[in-house]
């Protein structure tokens, strides 16, 4: 009935969005397959990127208390906000789905899933895995690819 956490996200995400995001993902991993000194500073990068979860807890803490803040010193009816936004928050829980869902997708905001992929990729191309997979095909291209794939499975 509710579908798996891991992948609640993506699967009520529009394909061409999806699509998109993963395009990002492979076109980095190829990037930094052609400038592996650079790789340590994007692992620091993607440390600080935000993936979708936290970004709709900040926003609905922030419209909550928003509301109750408004509801206290302004007009009771804000409190329909932060009642609306726990609903929201519900939704997500059990469906990966909520308003502002689609909103961030579009503008690029990952899942903590997709965030790994990409720092596992770039593990993988800076040789922290060199046990777990094959050893990379020539090229940094190849080498891409093939950490992509490898973080996929």
């Amino acid at each position: 009935m509710f579908p798996a956490t891991a992948r609640r996200v993506e699967a009520n995400t529009a394909h061409e969005i999806n699509r998109r995001i993963q395009d990002e993902i492979e076109r980095n991993v190829r990037y930094y397959a052609e400038h592996p000194e650079q790789i340590d500073r994007r692992l620091k990068e993607l440390d600080e990127e935000w993936d979708i979860e936290r970004v709709l807890e900040a926003n609905a803490a922030s419209f909550g208390l928003a509301g109750v803040m408004l509801g206290a010193f302004v007009d009771r009816r804000f409190l329909a906000l932060p009642a609306l936004v726990s609903g929201f928050l519900l939704q997500h829980a059990l469906q990966g789905w909520c308003p502002p869902v689609p909103v961030f997708r579009r503008r690029g905001v990952r899942t903590a899933a997709e965030i790994n992929q990409e720092r596992n990729a770039l593990k993988s191309i800076r040789g922290d895995y060199k046990d777990a997979i094959a050893p990379p095909a020539d090229g940094p291209i190849a080498r891409a690819q093939a950490a992509v794939r490898a973080a996929r499975a």
